[in-house]
């Protein structure tokens, strides 16, 4: 038995390396999975580039499932060689914000989001996994890795953001961006029920998935102000809510613009790269009277949470591997992250495969 691993890691702003460390011990609450399945997140492109400060060698990644290897002393209800999902948010379950609601504000901002940034991440062949108990579900037999690794983050984090848009049945929606988060935003707008939903994106693979996902209608930002082609789409009266997937000042302010009075505005985009202040457009705002709610969230943590996306799947009502563009063996996830960095050959989502 091996006792050392291959870990991705970054060496510094703008360099990633693969590099040997030792396989991880579990402590009595924790537990050890071997990787099998990963995907690549557009957040370690922006850690690598320095948005997010991490010490040299820290191993990236937060979207990984595997088999379990090795359980902490206390961890109970699992059995080695279970496949698991671990979602990209690791709670405590302990804390006041976890016992508040909200776990992935887990002992304070944005601490449930442990990977990477508190801990090495999970894209090397072994990976630990705090408060195991309540982060590791048991992967269903009739579910593959590939859809299951969708769950860790992609569907937890595009779901939230139609969570918190309260959507009631036939309501109006436009999804600002349709990468991996704003395509599992298309997808849980479609689940919730929304009447019409419109999807704000440029490149033609994107469009194409999002109207396989649910999308009524295509707005290009390229050919005209987004907003005016929002109104236009809705006979003048705007969207009943908007999702901000990108993660731009711009796009922030085109969500409050393109809500109608009393809409919901809800961000999951990531705004590290861009440090400009959000602004609200006062006028579309009522100044500020228009009983509009703007609401940012993390994706959740929990096994509760990764259970019910995979009961989605495992039912037939979605299947998120039209993203996957590409796939790649661990030994070339240097050459997948530099895709992914530059968004070469239209990708998407790149699968990252272990031996």
């Amino acid at each position: 038995m091996p006792d050392t691993m291959r870990a991705f890691v970054i060496k510094g702003v703008g360099q990633t390396a693969v590099v040997e460390k030792p396989i991880p011990e579990p402590g009595p609450n924790e537990a050890v999975v071997r990787t099998t399945a990963a995907l690549i997140c557009t957040s370690d492109v922006h850690t690598v580039r320095g948005a997010i400060p991490v010490p040299a060698d820290r191993t990236l990644g937060h979207e990984s499932v595997g088999v379990i290897h090795s359980l902490g002393s206390a961890v109970t209800g699992f059995e080695i060689g279970q496949r698991v999902v671990v979602g990209a948010v690791t709670p405590c379950f302990a804390c006041l914000p976890c016992q508040r609601g909200f776990t992935s504000q887990c002992q304070g901002m944005l601490g449930g989001y442990k990977f990477t940034t508190q801990m090495d991440g999970n894209m090397a062949e072994y990976f630990l996994v705090p408060a195991a108990a309540a982060n590791m579900a048991v992967i269903p037999d009739d579910i593959t890795d590939e859809q299951a690794v969708y769950c860790t983050d992609m569907l937890s984090t595009g779901f939230l953001g139609v969570e918190h848009c309260e959507l009631q049945l036939g309501e109006t929606i436009a999804i600002f961006a349709q990468g991996p988060v704003g395509l599992a935003a298309t997808i849980g707008a479609r689940l919730s029920g929304a009447g019409f939903i419109i999807a704000v994106e440029s490149r033609p693979e994107r469009q194409k998935l999002a109207q396989l996902f649910g999308a009524d209608a295509i707005v290009d930002f390229t050919a005209g102000d987004p907003v005016e082609q929002i109104l236009a789409l809705t006979g003048g009266e705007g969207v009943d809510a908007a999702v901000e997937a990108f993660g731009f000042p711009q796009t922030f302010q085109d969500c409050v613009r393109a809500t109608k009075p009393g809409g919901r505005i809800t961000n999951i985009g990531y705004h590290g790269e861009v440090p400009e202040p959000l602004q609200i457009p006062l006028v579309e705002f009522g100044l500020g009277m228009a009983d509009k709610q703007i609401y940012g969230g993390l994706c959740p943590g929990g096994s509760g949470r990764m259970t019910r996306l995979m009961r989605l799947i495992g039912t037939g009502k979605i299947d998120p591997t039209p993203m996957t563009t590409h796939r790649f063996p661990f030994s070339e996830i240097e050459a997948a992250f530099e895709m992914m960095t530059t968004k070469q050959d239209g990708i998407i989502k790149p699968l990252i495969q272990f031996a």
